[in-house]
């Protein structure tokens, strides 16, 4: 039968417009011309803080004061397991070395990047994750500089706990500045930070459209857009928990669309029937996103078996994927397209946003169809190398010869002719294209 859809979404999200990009457009190009002073006036209209910038050691110092030991605690948990995994993400790629013919021998190797830039949301919500999965990911991938730059509230600065938590994951200098600014002052290199070769975190909309337009000049992780999250259950799942989930992430934002596969109606009708009154009871700052997100981006839609639910996931690429369903190792083996994924009732989202160990920088709006998260292997160059004997050089010279002649690259094709007739004189070779 085909998908039935109990509820569809009313609007679909946006991730950048025009006038993002003019006004983005103009304060890069302000702040590369005007540098520091640029930077800090900017950071005054709209961080509404002049404070310390580049915070000391004894301004992190006074942040680790104010942060309870039980939080000092649940932070060192989190970065503990994100640097084991990251770790374990590392040691999959290694260096090696390979005879491709008889003494032409070719490599790879792995080298980081030297300056990361982590971007940390510090608005609404004060993101002490975001510094744990961008911070330690970089650390662990051995960037040499490491530079968290996250957005001050008004006459206070930075979350304390956002300092304390970049700070013990590795971050070599913490910058008190958010927005546009703040991509500009790592990218271009002010306040004698080292210029960024990437730049990696989540942000909001002229964030991500700063990253985009830079995109080119530094590496970035990904475009982010409005988080997203897609949970398959089946007839034996919890409706509360279920309903539970899709509320917990449809509070990041207005515009964060959550959805619901299934093959049984009977739950879709319950979760439906829970979701509006679990929003009810969240607290108001979070109810009206929720609410909203709930209202115009939720979709719930019923298929008729397992296979039917995995195509329809695969198809939609969501950020986040929960299956609560029987058989998970089936649903491991079938799915192809996701960011992040969460097996069995017994793990959920909320975990790898904070604390689980796997990174929660993830790409959004579809991109899973092409790409996985934020990784170690995000800052790290895998490059290639090779070296040869001249006999290992001489059949792979004869090729390129006359693959470069037959291309029309005849200064390609005599790079190869002069080593030819130098190791080899006397040889007649046959380097034409044709024949």
């Amino acid at each position: 039968m085909p998908r039935d859809y109990l509820k569809k979404a009313t609007l679909h999200s946006r991730s950048d417009s025009s006038e993002t990009r003019k006004i983005v457009r103009a304060i890069l190009d302000d702040i590369e011309a005007g540098g520091d002073k640029a930077a800090l006036d900017y950071a005054a209209k709209f961080d509404k803080y002049e404070g310390e910038i580049l915070l000391t050691p004894e301004a992190i110092a006074a942040a680790t004061a104010q942060v309870p030991e039980k939080l000092r605690r649940d932070i060192a948990f989190a970065h503990a397991n994100v640097r084991k995994f990251a770790e374990a993400q590392k040691s999959t790629v290694a260096d090696f070395e390979v005879e491709v013919v008889p003494g032409l021998i070719a490599g790879q190797k792995s080298i980081p990047v030297h300056a990361a830039g982590c971007y940390v949301p510090g608005g609404r919500y004060s993101h002490i994750a975001s510094a744990i999965m961008t911070v330690t990911t970089a650390k662990v991938a051995g960037c040499q500089s490491i530079t968290a730059c996250s957005p001050p509230r008004p006459g206070v600065g930075v979350a304390p706990a956002i300092i304390y938590a970049a700070h013990i994951c590795g971050a070599d200098h913490i910058l008190a500045m958010g927005g546009v600014q703040g991509v500009a002052a790592m990218t271009f290199g002010l306040f004698g930070l080292p210029k960024a070769n990437i730049l990696v975190g989540p942000g909001n909309q002229f964030v991500a459209e700063a990253k985009r337009m830079l995109f080119g000049r530094v590496g970035i992780d990904m475009i982010a857009g409005p988080t997203d999250s897609l949970i398959l259950a089946d007839a034996g799942a919890d409706p509360m928990i279920v309903a539970t989930d899709l509320v917990g992430q449809a509070e990041h934002g207005y515009n964060s669309p959550v959805w619901l596969v299934t093959d049984d109606r009977a739950l879709a009708e319950e979760v439906m029937r829970l979701v509006p009154l679990l929003i009810d009871d969240l607290p108001e700052v979070n109810r009206d996103n929720a609410a909203a997100a709930w209202r115009d981006y939720a979709e719930v839609i019923v298929c008729a078996d397992r296979e039917e639910m995995a195509a329809t996931s695969d198809a939609y690429a969501p950020e986040h994927l929960t299956v609560q369903a029987a058989d998970l190792d089936w649903w491991l083996g079938r799915l192809t397209c996701y960011g992040s994924l969460f097996l069995g009732e017994e793990t959920t989202v909320a975990f790898g946003d904070k604390a689980s160990g796997t990174n929660h920088v993830l790409p959004t709006s579809g991109a899973a169809h092409y790409t996985g998260g934020l990784s170690v292997h995000k800052y790290m160059k895998i490059v290639t190398w090779q070296r040869a004997t001249r006999e290992g050089a001489k059949p792979v010279a004869e090729a390129t010869a006359r693959i470069s002649r037959l291309e029309g690259m005849e200064g390609h094709a005599r790079t190869a002719d002069i080593r030819l007739r130098k190791y080899f004189p006397g040889e007649n070779f046959d380097l034409s294209a044709e024949g």
